[in-house]
């Protein structure tokens, strides 16, 4: 369970180091772009990462998201999401809170993001602690 504060902390920021873990059980960690809407974290990735394979193995992953001295480590499950009208949900999203506006309309992003082999992540924190 997440704190009030690491909830803030999540909404606030919206950059992060992602942990997954590679087939011979070590880690690959990646910078990602996310979106925390108090419940589910979301993150766009491509089909042919890492990251993704990694996640379709092994659902388990960790989100370090730091400002400056300060870090946030959640760790949680990660669902694969390559289906239309979920991954259109998340990416949606996801763009409104990096950018503050929306993509366009379904029928001009659904080209691109499968132009682009985007799919995303949608991970539920399960725990989480806090470093000063």
């Amino acid at each position: 369970m997440l704190t009030d504060a690491q909830r803030s902390f999540l909404r606030e920021h919206h950059l992060a180091v992602l942990a997954t873990g590679r087939s011979d059980g070590s880690p690959q960690v990646s910078t990602v772009m996310y979106d925390y809407d108090g419940t589910d974290i979301a993150i766009s990735i491509k089909r042919y990462t890492a990251k993704w394979k990694n996640v379709l193995r092994q659902a388990k992953v960790g989100l370090v998201v730091n400002d400056g001295r300060r870090q946030l480590i959640v760790y949680g499950t990660a669902k694969a999401v390559d289906a239309d009208p979920e991954r259109m949900e998340l990416t949606r999203r996801l763009f409104r809170r990096v950018s503050g506006s929306e993509p366009g309309p379904a029928e001009q992003l659904k080209p691109l993001l499968d132009k682009q082999e985007r799919t995303a992540l949608r991970i539920i924190p399960e725990s989480a602690f806090t470093n000063e």
